[in-house]
């Protein structure tokens, strides 16, 4: 018998012997809620604080400035042609820069050449600084948030939530989920950071009251 088919045996031994104990599926008693009941203002500056730790710009916005506060940030970084999602409240779109639409698919080439997208998302996780998007309407499809350099995300404070568990109940597991905490970064052998590598180098986030 090989190292391969012994281990499967014990495996099978293993399964047959749990089967017949009579114990049942195991437990699966997760944290639903952390505790207490953090206030939304304090949920805000909780991500807030871990969204600057991660090296992310963060800007606060009421609806009426949304437009405004995005043309500044695409200004600041000399952006001239934008990407935008269907569904991203076209109020929300600065006026005088070059809009592309994803209809149809733009192809990798296409989203290289351009540096920038703007987005809106589906919940943040003030506990872990994270924004999630799931290719709802304003999000669009996964590749639009990881090929361009530059990405603007637009969080609602209603939905920012304290922990994971919270954000889980508000998602559909079987949507596209993009779980973002921070631009996107890595480190080699000596620790040295390199940020880029696997999505935008740059993470923008507006936070919208």
């Amino acid at each position: 018998m090989s190292a391969r088919e012994e281990m499967l045996s014990r495996i099978r031994r293993a399964q047959a012997a749990g089967a017949g104990s009579g114990r049942g599926a195991p437990p699966r008693e997760y944290r639903r809620a952390g505790d207490g009941v953090p206030t939304t203002d304090e949920l805000v500056a909780l991500l807030v604080d871990r969204l600057v730790d991660y090296r992310a710009v963060v800007t606060t916005t009421l609806e009426d400035g949304l437009a405004e506060v995005i043309a500044a940030i695409l200004a600041r970084h000399e952006a001239r042609s934008v990407v935008v999602p269907e569904g991203f409240p076209d109020a929300a779109v600065p006026a005088g820069l070059e809009v592309v639409r994803d209809a149809p698919a733009l192809s990798a080439v296409e989203l290289d050449s351009i540096a920038t997208v703007v987005t809106t998302s589906a919940v943040a996780v003030a506990e872990t600084g994270t924004i999630v998007l799931d290719a709802g309407p304003g999000m669009g499809r996964r590749a639009l948030t990881l090929v361009p350099d530059l990405h603007v995300v637009l969080v609602r404070r209603d939905d920012v939530v304290r922990g994971v568990p919270e954000a889980l109940t508000r998602l559909d597991p079987t949507r596209p989920l993009t779980w973002i905490s921070g631009p996107s970064a890595t480190s080699d052998i000596e620790l040295n950071r390199v940020e880029g590598v696997h999505g935008p180098r740059r993470l923008e986030v507006v936070i919208v009251r």
